[in-house]
């Protein structure tokens, strides 16, 4: 397994690299590319959903963007300690109506020693807003 830098034990600065890099391949809307970051056998809770293996997470973030139109998400790291990270981020996103929502809540990332990430665990709350109320357009 090639390792995919930074890698754990996490400074400020590495903690927001890798912040940052989940960031920007999430915001790619590609399931092989974000599965990657990933071990062969992570653990992911996300909302009420329980995943277990890359191929589990490659098939939900393929039905996730096939509802989530028009994704754009923003990460912030929260704290950091060791092998994890936690984040606080948003998204925004539209349904096949039109109707748009502001997702948002925390997620606690565990790594193994080579950088992929073994667990996820994320909680997650949906607003519904108005098309004029984003804050995150393409571009921001």
């Amino acid at each position: 397994m090639n390792p995919r830098p930074p890698l754990p034990p996490f400074t400020e600065e590495t903690a927001r690299q890798k912040v940052q890099m989940a960031e920007d391949a999430w915001n790619t809307r590609d399931p092989e590319r974000v599965a990657m970051a990933y071990t062969e056998d992570t653990e992911w809770r996300n909302r009420a959903e329980f995943l277990h293996g890359r191929e589990e997470v490659k098939a939900f973030l393929s039905r996730k963007w096939a509802k989530e139109l028009d994704y754009r998400l923003k990460k912030t790291l929260w704290a950091f300690t060791g092998s994890r990270i936690a984040v606080r981020f948003e998204y925004e996103w539209h349904d096949d109506s039109g109707q748009w929502y502001r997702s948002h809540g925390n997620e606690n990332w565990e790594f193994d020693e080579h950088g992929y990430m073994a667990r996820r665990y994320a909680s997650i709350n949906d607003q519904p807003i108005k098309e004029e109320e984003r804050r995150l357009k393409t571009g921001s």
